[in-house]
Parts: structure tokens; C-alpha cells; sequence
């Protein structure tokens, strides 16, 4: 199983010691980001610092033990789904079609997500991390 995760899930583990970063950062295999992944982390890389508590040194040495954990899909591996994905989301939230679309990139995918507006659709699967907790528990 493939495992996307969304921005807000990125980012809690970039603000707290939690256990969405435990879960991150002890997963055995690697979780799926669409590639503007620098962009997200640039465009709120002030509020996150801030909420993180953490100079910038740490922040950034925090980024990338967690991205050693992620595998970024490039927009060329997500454009082939990018209009079925835009169908799914456009009456929740346009602004994440790539998420959707990197999850049905890959079989057997599911997109973990702390957004409940992405639970109102049926195409893909979206569990938010008390569900992923106890996915990793069975």
C-alpha cells in the first residue's frame, strides 16, 4: 500500500514532536508528496517556524529527515490524472488536486489526510491519522 500525505500533515510534523512525525518518520517504507512540496514549505515557512518553535537550523534539518521519508512524484507522473482528480475535488477543494491525483497515480493508494472536506467524495480513499494509527496497529 502507497500512502500520500497531504500538506496539514507535512505540517504537523514539522511543528510538534507528535505522532504523526513518529508515525512519518518510523514508517519502513516511503509516503508519496506531489512535487511543489518546496513551494508549500516556502509560501508558509514563516508560520511554520513560528509555530515550530525551532530556529531555522533545526527546522530545516527537521524537513529533511522527514523528506528522506517521502518519494516525490513529479508533475509528469501526476498530469495523466490531474483532470480526473479535478472532477473529485472541485466542489471540496480545487486547491488539492495534486493529492488526489498522486493517489490515484498508484494502485492500491490511499491519501492520509486530517482535512474532512476530502472525506466527501468516494473515488479515493482518504484516512485522517487516529485511522492511520490503527491501520499501522492491525
Amino acid at each position: 500500500m502507497k500512502i500520500v500525505i497531504d500538506s496539514n500533515i507535512l505540517f504537523s510534523a514539522l511543528i510538534k514532536d507528535s505522532k504523526t512525525r513518529e508515525i512519518i518518520l518510523r514508517y519502513e517504507d516511503f509516503f508519496l508528496f506531489p512535487s511543489f512540496v518546496y513551494i508549500e514549505m516556502e509560501k508558509h515557512k514563516k508560520t511554520l517556524l513560528k509555530k515550530s518553535k525551532m530556529n531555522e537550523k533545526e527546522f530545516y534539518e527537521l524537513f529533511q529527515l522527514i523528506l528522506r521519508k517521502v518519494l516525490i512524484v513529479p508533475n509528469h507522473t501526476l498530469l495523466p490524472f490531474r483532470k480526473k482528480a479535478f472532477d473529485i475535488v472541485k466542489e471540496i477543494d480545487p486547491d488539492d488536486v495534486l493529492f488526489f491525483a498522486c493517489t490515484l497515480a498508484y494502485d492500491n493508494c490511499i491519501l492520509w489526510s486530517n482535512d474532512k472536506k476530502m472525506k466527501n467524495q468516494t473515488k479515493v480513499k482518504v484516512l485522517n491519522t487516529q485511522e492511520i494509527i490503527k491501520l499501522f496497529e492491525n
